[in-house]
């Protein structure tokens, strides 16, 4: 019985628990959908139709369209749907689970491989929301990391790998740029390693190859940006989504950014915390996940005197890309200002996770010509930390159980306004940004809406024929969530213009039918 319980066996085993624990929460219609997400389905319903074919996500010139085009051939058997939409995210998560026990296998040993592989397979609220959620960006990064970083040490190992390898790796890399910009620091390390043992072999053909799959994965980035103007093109939207909020930073400390962006972003982003919150028992993982992440690259480097030089390299840069991953969002607004929402941007955090466990599985079960006391405190204390880690994300992942009852509650409370709306033959509406387009991608379109904001001006409608649709119709309705300041700020706008409105509240929204126009939006 012990000679067929591989390493292999074991972390297939686990990581088929995390695809069906994912499969189930996906059944269960968790993590609750937005309009981000729903966003991403009509840009994959509109591709279908032949309406458009879109390079980033909807209304912005950044983030790719991938999840779009890898929802059309789901949407094209089984029609559009959240369930058709995240199939492909739960395939992603899978081949990364994959390409993550592969990697770990290359740079450390099978069994390491497999432990990893089954922290891999339970997921918190906020874990579960980046690998699921087809809202742009996070399922396909960490799959692309990973799956760079294994090629990349595959192919230092093995000289005689021909240029189609090479090539392929340039398209990965162009693709995963396309995707999400988070992925830049596993990507250079990536290329760091390939240059570091492949330099010769990149001069020539093989760099070719290398160059010319990179601007294949890049190139509806780069037909974007040569027929766009300087402000819409892709890079210097990045720049201006990097230095928001700064005027919101006067008064904060270094110590504001430390906490935010490290104790806080990392155990959230790593699987420790329970939904929407982290508690001052996971807070220390921050500290130390950073702390041995130093521990790691320091073992590294020291390793890179010794046969494996790849091995080693290929540890260094997991190390380093998670460092520098930590370090750009610490030091980013995001960490202060919305710590708990923005940990998603730790993302790839999840791919440096066995270099920062490395140091503690290594001393738990080395064997040292330290005095045997001194080892056996330091195996002790280092065992009990990884048990602290498993159970701390064991215990983030059962606190999504109890979520699942209340999502129930808002799909079926979505249905009810949607009845409503087809019982009173309603197709026109405003409404706000976290309702719209999730209406319309859940009616297939039959509903259309624009986005108003709290101002009563047009807000951020990703899709902008819905906004003309509207302002052409005479009289649309406005189902607006009680309670909310915008239906606040309506509400007072009719009293002040003498408006008369029928008025209903339905499943949590206040459906304004007014028997005039109320100019609204404001122009």
């Amino acid at each position: 019985m012990t000679d067929r319980l591989t390493p292999t066996r074991v972390a297939f085993g686990l990581g088929a628990a995390g695809v069906l624990y994912r499969i189930i929460l996906l059944a269960a219609g968790l993590p609750p959908t937005n309009s981000d997400e729903a966003t991403m389905g009509l840009m994959a319903r509109h591709i279908i139709a032949g309406l458009r074919a879109p390079v980033f996500f909807y209304g912005q010139h950044y983030m790719g369209a991938t999840e779009a085009y890898l929802a059309v051939p789901f949407f094209a058997v089984f029609d559009s749907s959240t369930v058709a939409l995240r199939a492909s995210t739960v395939v992603m998560y899978a081949a990364f689970l994959a390409a993550a026990f592969l990697l770990v296998r290359e740079l450390w040993t099978p069994w390491f491989a497999a432990a990893v592989t089954g922290l891999l397979a339970l997921g918190s609220d906020r874990v579960i929301k980046n690998q699921l959620i087809a809202g742009g960006g996070y399922p396909e990064i960490n799959l692309l990391a990973a799956a760079l970083l294994l090629l990349a040490v595959v192919l230092a190992r093995t000289p005689g790998r021909g240029a189609g390898w090479y090539a392929l790796f340039g398209f990965g890399a162009g693709v995963a740029l396309w995707s999400d910009y988070l992925v830049v620091p596993y990507l250079a390390a990536a290329g760091a390693l390939l240059v570091a043992f492949r330099g010769r072999a990149l001069l020539g053909r093989r760099a070719v190859a290398l160059i010319g799959g990179a601007l294949l994965g890049l190139a509806p980035v780069i037909a974007h940006d040569l027929g766009a103007a300087p402000r819409d093109r892709s890079l210097h939207v990045l720049g201006q989504l990097s230095r928001a909020g700064q005027d919101q930073l006067a008064g904060t400390t270094l110590a504001d950014h430390l906490h935010g962006g490290v104790l806080v972003g990392v155990p959230m982003a790593t699987g420790l915390c329970r939904p929407s919150r982290c508690d001052a028992p996971q807070l220390w993982w921050g500290a130390a996940f950073a702390a041995l992440l130093l521990v790691a690259a320091g073992l590294a480097l020291a390793g890179l005197r010794t046969a494996d030089r790849v091995a080693h390299a290929g540890r260094l840069g997991l190390a380093g890309a998670g460092l520098a991953t930590i370090g750009l969002y610490g030091w980013s607004p995001a960490a202060v200002l919305t710590p708990i929402e923005s940990a998603r941007y730790l993302s790839c955090l999840l791919v440096s996770v066995p270099a920062a466990l490395w140091p503690l599985w290594r001393t738990a079960g080395a064997r040292s010509r330290v005095h045997p006391p001194i080892r056996r405190v330091l195996a002790a204390g280092a065992a009990a930390v990884l048990a602290a880690v498993v159970v701390a994300a064991g215990v983030a992942t059962a606190t999504l159980v109890p979520e699942a009852g209340r999502v129930r509650a808002a799909v079926r409370a979505q249905q009810v306004l949607l009845d409503d709306l087809d019982q009173h033959g309603t197709r026109h509406i405003y409404s706000d940004y976290w309702t719209c387009n999730r209406l319309v991608f859940a009616t297939r379109e039959r509903v259309v809406c624009a986005v108003l904001g709290d101002d009563l001006r047009s807000g951020l409608d990703r899709y902008r024929p819905y906004r003309d649709t509207l302002a052409g119709w005479a009289d649309p309705v406005y189902a607006l969530p009680v309670g909310s300041t915008v239906d606040r700020e309506f509400a007072a706008h009719l009293a002040r213009a003498g408006v008369d409105a029928q008025v209903r509240e339905v499943a949590g929204y206040r459906l304004y039918h007014p028997n005039r126009p109320a100019g609204v939006p404001i122009p």
